[in-house]
């Protein structure tokens, strides 16, 4: 079985945390707290081998800030399922950016979360 869990640091765990759990739609499937300094969260989808994991390090991070095309593209079954998320991460404070590649334009919703990093909703592959 092949598991993956893709892991940043954040300086903002509580505000990314509410991103992708309360607007994207993820659920959260453990945390920790005080180990060795770190806290984190792993977010993901029940039963799915795909996780994501943000920690924060009390003493901050060194992690500079990302491209405009550094992406984390989800592809759902429709565009009404993309609007659904965008008005959840809208109603947060995260409105729609203009996508750096034109690829993605008519295709999918790109919003920036609390650290600039891009999500991408994309429904041209339903």
């Amino acid at each position: 079985m092949i598991r993956v869990r893709v892991a940043r640091p954040t300086d903002r765990l509580d505000e990314v945390v509410e991103f992708y759990r309360d607007g994207v739609g993820l659920v959260e499937l453990g945390r920790f707290d005080g180990h060795s300094g770190y806290n984190g969260v792993m977010l993901g989808l029940p039963g799915s081998d795909y996780h994501l994991e943000f920690t924060s390090h009390e003493d901050g991070s060194p992690c500079p800030a990302p491209s405009v095309d550094n992406l984390l593209v989800l592809y759902l079954e429709s565009e009404q399922a993309a609007e659904i998320v965008a008005g959840r991460l809208s109603d947060l404070g995260y409105p729609d950016v203009e996508p750096e590649n034109p690829y993605w334009d008519g295709r999918s919703i790109t919003i920036a979360d609390p650290d600039g990093w891009r999500l991408v909703l994309d429904w041209g592959l339903a």
